[in-house]
Order: C-alpha cells, then sequence, then structure tokens
C-alpha cells in the first residue's frame, strides 16, 4: 500500500472507514461495477473490487457520513481482548467452545460476552465460529485429501446436514461443487 501507484487507492481506504457517499459522475458507474460482484467467481470478483476503488479514488465529489472525530479503531486493551477471543477460537473450533469458556478468556461475564463480541464485530460469536469452519473446510476441499464427511468432522461439524446447510450458506455452492469448481478453475 505503500507504493507510489497506491497513494489514491490508501487514501480512499483510509476515507472509508468514516463511511463514504460517492457524488457525481462516477457514481452510476460505480454502482454497476459493485452489482456485477456477486456475479463474479474467483479472481474476477477481486478486479472488479480492485476497479471500484480505482474509481472511488478518482471521484473528486466524496462526501464522509461521520464526522472526524468518528474513531472506528479500537483501544489498545479492546484489541487485545478481540485477539485474545480470535487466537482462542481458531486454536480450539474443532471442538465445542462453550459459552462461559470463551466469556472466561475475553475476562467478561458470559452474558456481557453476547453483547461485546456482537458490537465489535457485527456478527455473533456462533455466526463467526461457523465461518472459521467453513475456511478451514475450504482448505481441505482444496487440498483434496479427505472425502466429504472426513472435511466434515475435521472441520467441527457434528453432522454433515448441518456442514452442508452452512457451507452452503456462506460460499453459495454446495461442498462437493466448490470443490469441482476450484478443480476445474486451477487444474
Amino acid at each position: 500500500m505503500n507504493l507510489p501507484e497506491n497513494k489514491l487507492l490508501k487514501s480512499v481506504l483510509e476515507k472509508s472507514k468514516r463511511g463514504l457517499k460517492i457524488k457525481g459522475k462516477n457514481r452510476e458507474h460505480i454502482a454497476d461495477l459493485i452489482s456485477e460482484m456477486p456475479n463474479a467467481e474467483g479472481i474476477d470478483r477481486m478486479i472488479i473490487l480492485m476497479q471500484v476503488l480505482a474509481e472511488i479514488s478518482k471521484c473528486e465529489k466524496l462526501e464522509t457520513f461521520s464526522s472526524i472525530g468518528f474513531q472506528h479503531e479500537m483501544e489498545p486493551h479492546e484489541k487485545d481482548r478481540i485477539n485474545d477471543i480470535y487466537d482462542y477460537s481458531y486454536a480450539n473450533f474443532k471442538n465445542k467452545i462453550t459459552l462461559e469458556e470463551i466469556a472466561d478468556v475475553a475476562k467478561i461475564s458470559p452474558n456481557s460476552f453476547c453483547r461485546y463480541f456482537k458490537s465489535r464485530t457485527r456478527k455473533t460469536y456462533s455466526q463467526f465460529l461457523i465461518e472459521i469452519k467453513v475456511g478451514r473446510a475450504c482448505e481441505l476441499l482444496i487440498e483434496r485429501s479427505l472425502n466429504l464427511k472426513q472435511v466434515c468432522y475435521d472441520c467441527g461439524f457434528n453432522n454433515f446436514a448441518s456442514f452442508y446447510k452452512c457451507f452452503k450458506k456462506i460460499t453459495g455452492r454446495s461442498p462437493l461443487c466448490y470443490q469441482k469448481e476450484f478443480v476445474a478453475h486451477f487444474a
């Protein structure tokens, strides 16, 4: 990001922390590019994202939603707490993590943990764990060293139906389709 070519892009990403409203002639073109993203696959989606960011960086009429005083960044002790939660979750996602257990990692009460985690991540802790499990499943499917049932159980899912449903909800494809598309795309 520190290369001279990325100066405008870095500026847009910094401004976007406060929310951006795009005005002017580029607005419709940017909207069209964004609407293409859900239908794009693989690297094409990343290319469109880069085009969107490049177009936004060229906009002369950008408005921020929040004032300069808006603080998106967490305090250092808050970063440590959320990092502890992340580290513990990544290390233990294959096992059942109880609310009491993860609240103890965060050093707050179980009742406060749910509110705390959602306020910091915009998702529930169970959603977060499912995303970790599905991410691991994607890695294993790409490696092709295990069959689907082995992938399911190795990622911490208790049954195949739950694995299939969660995988499809997050990736938009079944585990087998995901694996076949990856193999076809990179074979």
